[in-house]
């Protein structure tokens, strides 16, 4: 398709203004997935930043959506997304009204500004949009894909229409940028092609390939008088940022300072002044004329990701995975005002006994105190010098424990009321990945990347015991309730230690891949394990028998936990960034509930002690509270039609076979005595994700849809006033859907069976829309039969209810001799022949 039309217009989110009369913290309520109650954290924050065009506003792309703050005084205005999905880039347009987001899943999204609403979106790529850029004149957008697209496309803003893609791309690009006469675009490339390569925008031919990098080039920029363009070296492989000649490619010089990879740079709005911001936690500023040194600024404690000036030259923000964002004067870069809130990966989380302080740890090294009931961070604690992977509370609540990987190879004993550090574990030689306190306190154990298992004295440090014997590093351990077991597991297999007798009790065998979690029942009879071969395994406690495999393919299991009475079991996942969680009744051993919608995994689940709440911490650095007593009384999977259990493909065919139909039906799944439209959305929403992406099942799918029919549904869907996440979540399904069966280029298939008697099938695929028909011809080239098929969208014609249908008979029904005859596709300016034969 070279061209997107919005085929719907839906309104996604209401408008949320910042009122002077209105909670500060209401924010932490905006756009919540359904059920969930407050969010803690504002989600990572994204690679650029950018100012509106009057430096009122400032924009932040997250992993949760795009933050709006106000930049005089750093208030939450707005959060813009699409069902929480990661925005990776962002732009304004040039009067302002409008922002641009580029999204993990490929879809351009365009927002009003002011009212907050959904102006148009469309899917520009098969994968993450790894950066977007405007044009001068505020005409066209610039997207380019992440590492399974490889491509650059140049949209026009008002309507989404496709005007140019860049010829000749076979890596994946990082960033784009467009020259000030909007003639040139710059592209950066990915590992494998670290060149800055320069495009004419209007043919999408390549015009020069600027080599000289290494790594990757994560950001590009022009001067704004087109006079320069700029570009920067990631990761450790390159700390250069380059200055070349914007009209013939010719370095001029490579500047030096940063001692590790650099994220992002950007021109001042005269030109001068060249910012650039590093994973040495500084901002570096350039003399643009004489190429050399002027300043560095240092607030920033984590990799700076962005750097952005205001288009009226009176300020200038840089943006850190240490979660803030600093805007200062230009003038005299002193910071202005601090925004915070921003969080990096979670990757672990836990309540306090009392239920009245949460925790979690993640990759920007703190320990960070919350409080759930008004969801502020009250508290960070810092030390660690790596990414933090384990924290958790003695049962006494005085103590917090937390364990670093890699470099660290430490756990820190805290207070938790003073903050301060009690006591440091010394004695792994590798990252340690799980630290746990015994049921009554008294023991800590600790796993590691060194393949062994200590138990610390809790109170002085001292090592009591190591186990040895894992072949791989150990990521997981489980104390029994009585205190009398500790479980630990490694890579395809989990261990159990008698604490008492400091032996081995158990070795067991059932996991392919990394066992990530471990939990005991409640009784202390069954142990469920979990990993990255995507299933929940449950095993009895007194003989170490494998029990059941109580779930399959359900992406990467990162935390279990039992309810205080045993009767479910809670599972955190992870696959295609998508995190799902999912509720098992243990005594039927069945499903009772999926909660999906998360944009990226979830590394923890966790109850408060009186169960009221289920907290999530989940990789897009969010933790999420969850009602979880609602969530029990709606065990029922209404959207589950055929009753076996589980929401899958299964489901939704049902649905569509029964489109149309009044009264009674299993297929009516909202009750309303019609099936319809809304029934597909909410059985296409609650669609596992972890076994039924539309990729997936697309083989199957084509057995039963059409692009066509996918096409009409996604036309009746755009007739509806839709809020439910779940139906938005059907309507994102249906078109990542629709994408799949629309085909590249447009092709005659071989017809079946062949050869045949008396009857056959002739399938085609369309990649635009187009007036089809097909002539069959005799040997001797005589007409024999035209089918005239009328006007066809584009898509897969292939199985028996779309491909072209021939019974075998001439124009005036005769039925044709044995033979060879030709078979003659014509769509529009598209021609195409084949063969098949008659047999009788």
């Amino acid at each position: 398709m070279k061209t997107f039309c919005r085929a719907f217009s839906i309104l996604i989110f209401s408008v949320v203004l910042f009122l002077p009369n209105a909670s500060s913290d209401e924010y932490m309520k905006w756009h919540l997935p359904e059920g969930a109650i407050l969010r803690m954290g504002k989600g990572r924050i994204e690679r650029n930043i950018v100012f509106s065009p009057d430096g009122n506003l400032l924009a932040i792309p997250s992993s949760i959506g795009v933050w709006i703050y106000d930049a005089q005084n750093g208030k939450e205005i707005n959060l813009f997304g699409r069902d929480g999905i990661p925005v990776t880039s962002v732009a304004f347009s040039l009067d302002g009204n409008i922002l641009i987001g580029g999204g993990s899943d490929g879809t351009l999204s365009l927002w009003n500004v002011n009212t907050g609403k959904d102006v148009m979106h469309f899917i520009a790529h098969s994968d993450e949009i790894t950066y977007i850029a405007i044009s001068p004149d505020g005409k066209t957008i610039a997207s380019c894909g992440g590492y399974r697209d490889e491509t650059v496309h140049l949209w026009d803003i008002s309507t989404g229409t496709h005007q140019t893609t860049l010829i000749g791309l076979t890596e994946s690009v990082m960033c784009v940028a467009l020259s000030p006469d909007g003639k040139t675009v710059a592209t950066g490339g990915e590992i494998g092609d670290p060149t800055v390569r320069l495009w004419d925008a209007a043919s999408g031919i390549l015009k020069n390939t600027l080599t000289g990098h290494k790594g990757y080039v994560p950001s590009v920029a022009f001067s704004p008088d087109g006079k320069f363009l700029a570009s920067c070296g990631g990761w450790w492989l390159d700390d250069t940022v380059r200055l070349w000649d914007a009209e013939n490619g010719e370095p001029i010089a490579t500047l030096i300072g940063h001692s590790d990879g650099v994220n992002s740079i950007a021109f001042s709005v005269n030109g001068s002044i060249l910012a650039s911001g590093s994973d040495d936690g500084t901002v570096i500023l350039w003399n643009v004329e004489t190429a050399s040194y002027m300043d560095t600024l240092l607030e920033h404690t984590g990799s700076v990701e962005g750097v952005a000036y205001s288009k009226d030259g009176k300020h200038f923000a840089s943006s850190s995975w240490d979660g803030t964002v600093i805007i200062r004067d230009v003038l005299t870069l002193k910071p202005k005002l601090t925004i915070e809130g921003h969080t990096m990966h979670n990757s672990s989380a836990a309540f306090s006994p009392d239920g009245q302080t949460f925790i979690s740890g993640g990759f920007d090294r703190k320990v960070r105190m919350w409080d759930p009931s008004t969801g502020k961070n009250i508290k960070s604690l810092t030390g660690h010098i790596d990414d933090i992977e384990s924290v958790v509370f003695n049962p006494d609540g005085q103590t917090i424990a937390s364990s670093a990987q890699w470099y660290d190879r430490t756990v820190r004993l805290w207070d938790v009321t003073t903050g301060t550090l009690k006591n440091v574990l010394i004695g792994h030689n590798g990252g340690i990945y799980d630290v746990e306190f015994s049921p009554d306190g008294k023991t800590i154990a600790t796993g590691s990347r060194d393949k062994k298992v200590c138990l610390w004295d809790a109170f002085t440090g001292y090592n009591l015991a190591t186990f040895s014997g894992h072949r791989e590093s150990v990521l997981s351990l489980a104390f029994s309730p009585d205190g009398q077991l500790l479980a630990s597991g490694e890579y395809g297999q989990i261990r159990v230690w008698d604490i008492k007798n400091r032996r081995p009790v158990g070795e067991l065998r059932g996991h392919w891949n990394w066992v990530r979690t471990l939990a005991f029942s409640p009784d202390g009879k069954t142990l469920a394990s979990g990993g990255s071969d995507q299933r929940v395994l449950l095993w009895d406690v007194n003989n170490w028998e494998h029990k059941t495999v109580l779930s399959e393919n359900i992406g990467g299991v990162y935390s279990l936990t039992f309810s205080s009475d045993g009767r479910t079991l809670v599972a955190a996942t992870g696959k295609n960034d998508v995190g799902n969680i999912y509720f098992w009744n243990m005594k039927s051993r069945e499903l009772k509930k999926t909660i999906y919608g998360h944009s990226e995994s979830i590394v923890s689940v966790t109850f408060n002690t009186d169960e009221s709440i289920l907290a999530t911490a989940n990789w897009d650095g969010t933790i999420l509270l969850w009602d979880y007593p609602s969530i029990i009384k709606t065990f029922v999977l209404e959207a589950d039609v055929n009753g076996d259990g589980v929401v899958d493909i299964s489901d939704l065919v049902i649905v569509a076979q029964n489109f149309g139909k009044i009264g009674q039906n299993a297929a009516d799944v909202n009750g309303d005595g019609i099936v319809d439209i809304a029934d597909l959305l909410i059985v296409a929403g609650a669609l596992d994700v972890g076994a039924a992406s539309p990729a997936a099942y697309t083989h199957k799918m084509r057995e039963y849809f059409t692009s066509a029919d996918v096409q009409n549904w996604l036309t009746q869907a755009g007739q509806l006033d839709i809020s439910d996440v779940s139906m938005n979540k059907g309507i994102h399904f249906l078109e990542h859907l629709w994408q799949i069966f629309t085909p590249r280029k447009t092709a005659l298939l071989t017809n079946y069976p062949n050869p045949f008697n008396p009857e056959t099938w002739i399938p085609y695929q369309l990649a635009e829309h187009a007036d089809v028909s097909i002539q069959i011809y005799s040997s001797d080239g005589q007409l024999i039969r035209t089918l005239d098929l009328g006007k066809k969208t584009a898509g897969l014609y292939q199985n028996k209810g779309a491909a072209a249908y021939w019974d075998g008979k001439n124009e005036i029904g005769e039925p044709v001799a044995s033979g060879v005859y030709y078979y003659k596709l014509s769509a529009d300016n598209f021609n195409a022949t084949r063969k098949m034969v008659i047999r009788k």
